[in-house]
Order: structure tokens, then C-alpha cells, then sequence
């Protein structure tokens, strides 16, 4: 008999995580390794938040907070809701946990029992399904293709939902695809919704910020007020404040769901980090003016990486809306042989060689749910991108 749970066996670590630790290792090691694996912007987090932290410790503000979060943090999360969405929250609908990711996995421990089907989109931000095998449930993989550019139609929601659906997870722009849903699409999806009150929406929204070519973000509760009593709208300020170390993820939604969610939290971690709170009201409240300047950056090094990998003949590259990830197909590509003997017989294979063979790291698609694929992360300079995208060109043109 196995010493540890069953339930841990239905789930795997995160494949992100594991290469870039790989590319990690290598580098250690002497290689002149380019790492496009970690979704995590290389700018520093702005100045005015790092006071704002650096304030609270001189003010002594380092002791436990409530399990979810400081009632200044949780007005800044209601004030920037109405601000940027017109949706209108109060304190007792918010939820402050370490990252995001504890705000979604907070959300389905509270929410799934056995049987419950979760519908997940891919492809998908990697953790998604197997947080919902922890907690119980069942995702339901409803996969897109680049022809929609990535992005779930009405008639493949329809198609996913059951009687034992309880959650659809929402995730726009997208990780790893950078795809963004126009209003106009998402009402296609909120109308799917609305024929179906037995299902909640999870939104992740931790790219918001990070919009190109006029890309309006929108957020379903906004899109259709109708199902603002059945959507869990969540985010953080990892990607857009650069501070993913910092660990604050947040979420709003129905006070009975939001107190369920606070009972999971304080049994399992209680709160976060207290000056990392004081931190994020600073990024909620303070000046937004660096947005703009970043995501000009973002763009230019967007545009770099997709006229690069189109340039690739077996490769395929949509221009995403937003994020900082471009997903192009290696359909192409599939069967044939690297200098060094690997087959390339799906995206994982092209991955490790990639990493082994050119010293690049990237993520293959399997592990977001839609192969063959991979998923490069555009946080880093210009000119890493520039030398990794022709040591990708390289590689890929010695394939036989």
C-alpha cells in the first residue's frame, strides 16, 4: 500500500516549472542558454510599490492580517473593479490569497464535489485541470484550434456543458496563447451561460492589462450583468505590476462563495504576506502610467517573435491580442529528425531537443492541452528574443 494519496496521483507537476528548471541546470553547468519557459515579466516592479512595502515595514505593518486579505486591500480590489469594469463590489465580496493560483484552487476546493464537471478550454494555462483533479472534480477539455486563433466558440461551450458541469474557467488574454476575447465574442459565450444557470463562470483575468492594437479586455460579469451573480472574477497583480514574487492574487464574486472560500484559506495557509498586501494596494491605487510604456515594449518584442517563427518553414504563428506568449503550430515540422538522431514525433520531443540541441528553452504544447505546439514567453530583452529565435530558425532548418 502506497504511503501517499490517491488523489495526489492524479495529478502531475507543473511542466512549466520543470523546464525551466531544466534550462536552469544547464546554464549551472557553463550553456549559453536562452530561457522563453517562465511566464514572468523582466521588468522591475515600479518604484512607488516598492516604497509602499518598504513603508509598511518601517510602520510595523508585519504581523498576521484577517485569513483573506486587509480591508484597505479588499476597498482598492472594490474600487478598481468599478473603476475598470463598472462592476460594483463590497469588502465582504473579496478574497485576498497568496497568488492566483490559491484564489482558483481556494474557489474549487470550496465549490466541488465528486462528479462535478469543471469545463476548461484549451489550450490551457497547465494548472487548471489538475487543480480540479485535486479538489474532486473532472475537467472537461474543450479544445480550440488556431483556424478561431485559439478561442472557444459558442457551439464547442455549448457542446462541453452537462448536467454535472458546475464551473466554466475563463481565461482571457491568454496563457499560453496570448489570444483575447473581443466583446463581441464573449457575449456569444454569455449568451451560452445564460441557457444554463447550473454553471458558474471562473474568470482569469491576469492579463488584463497587457492588451496590443487597441484590444478592448472585458470581463464576462461586465459583458452580461445577468450572471454577475454566478461569476467568480479573478485576478492579481503578478503580471501587469511585475510582481510575481510578491504573491498577491485577488477575487470577487457572491458573499456566500467568497466566506467558503475564506473558511478553505484560513485551514490551509491564512493570510498572505502582509507587506506584500500593502504592496498591491499601492499597485491598485497609484499611478498606472507605467502600463503603457511596458506594454509598447511587450509589443515590439510580439512582433519580433512572430515575423521570426513565421519565417520557419513548417511553422505556424497566430499574433496574439495580448499577454506576453505566442503559441505556433509545428505541424509542419512533425516526423522529421534532428542532427543529432532525435525524432521529432510530437512537441515535447521538439522541446527537449530544442533545449538539448540549441540551449533554448520553451514549453511544449501537450502540457497546455493542444499539440503540437510550443509556447514562448516574450518577457525578456530584445535581443535574447532575436538570438533564440535564430537559433529556432537554425534548428528548425537542420531538421530532416
Amino acid at each position: 500500500m502506497s504511503f501517499l494519496s490517491a488523489t495526489l496521483s492524479r495529478v502531475k507537476p507543473s511542466p512549466t516549472i520543470a523546464m525551466t528548471a531544466k534550462a536552469a541546470e544547464l546554464k549551472a553547468a557553463g550553456r549559453d542558454v536562452i530561457g522563453l519557459s517562465a511566464g514572468e515579466p523582466d521588468f522591475d516592479t515600479p518604484q512607488n510599490i516598492k516604497d509602499a512595502a518598504v513603508a509598511a515595514i518601517a510602520a510595523g505593518k508585519t504581523k498576521y492580517t484577517a485569513p483573506d486579505g486587509i480591508p484597505e486591500l479588499k476597498q482598492a480590489v472594490c474600487a478598481k473593479m468599478l473603476r475598470d469594469h463598472g462592476l460594483e463590489y463590497t469588502p465582504a465580496q473579496v478574497s485576498v490569497g497568496t497568488g492566483g493560483k490559491q484564489t482558483l484552487y481556494n474557489a474549487l476546493m470550496a465549490t466541488l464535489n465528486d462528479g462535478d464537471e469543471v469545463v476548461i478550454p484549451a489550450p490551457y494555462w497547465v494548472s487548471y485541470p489538475d487543480m480540479v483533479l485535486l479538489a474532486g472534480g473532472t475537467p472537461v477539455v474543450a479544445e480550440t484550434s488556431i483556424q478561431t486563433n485559439f478561442k472557444l466558440t459558442a457551439d464547442q461551450l455549448e457542446a462541453a456543458i452537462t448536467p454535472k458541469t458546475k464551473w466554466l474557467i475563463f481565461n482571457s488574454p491568454s496563457n499560453p496563447t496570448g489570444a483575447g476575447y473581443s466583446r463581441a465574442e464573449l457575449k456569444e459565450l454569455t449568451d451560452v451561460m445564460l441557457r444554463h444557470p447550473h454553471v458558474w463562470i471562473m474568470t482569469d483575468d491576469m492579463y488584463e492589462h497587457l492588451a496590443y492594437d487597441g484590444f478592448e479586455f472585458c470581463t464576462p460579469a461586465q459583458v452580461e450583468p445577468q450572471l454577475y451573480e454566478r461569476t467568480l472574477t479573478c485576478n492579481g497583480v503578478s503580471k501587469a505590476y511585475a510582481m510575481t514574487g510578491w504573491r498577491i492574487g485577488y477575487a470577487a464574486g457572491p458573499v456566500e462563495l467568497i466566506a467558503a472560500m475564506r473558511k478553505v484559506q484560513s485551514q490551509s495557509t491564512s493570510n498572505p504576506c502582509s507587506v506584500s498586501q500593502w504592496a498591491a494596494v499601492e499597485a491598485l491605487n497609484g499611478t498606472q502610467d507605467f502600463l503603457e510604456p511596458n506594454n509598447e515594449k511587450f509589443m515590439r518584442r510580439r512582433d519580433l517573435v512572430v515575423e521570426m517563427l513565421n519565417e520557419i518553414d513548417g511553422v505556424s504563428c497566430p499574433k496574439p491580442e495580448g499577454a506576453f506568449y505566442v503559441y505556433p503550430s509545428i505541424a509542419g515540422l512533425m516526423g522529421k529528425t534532428t542532427p543529432k538522431g532525435t525524432v521529432i514525433d510530437n512537441d515535447e520531443a521538439f522541446a527537449i531537443a530544442l533545449l538539448e540541441e540549441a540551449d533554448v528553452a520553451v514549453v511544449f504544447g501537450a502540457a497546455f492541452g493542444l499539440s503540437p505546439n510550443f509556447r514562448v514567453s516574450y518577457a525578456t530583452s530584445d535581443e535574447a528574443l532575436k538570438e533564440a529565435c535564430a537559433r529556432i530558425q537554425t534548428f528548425c532548418a537542420s531538421l530532416t
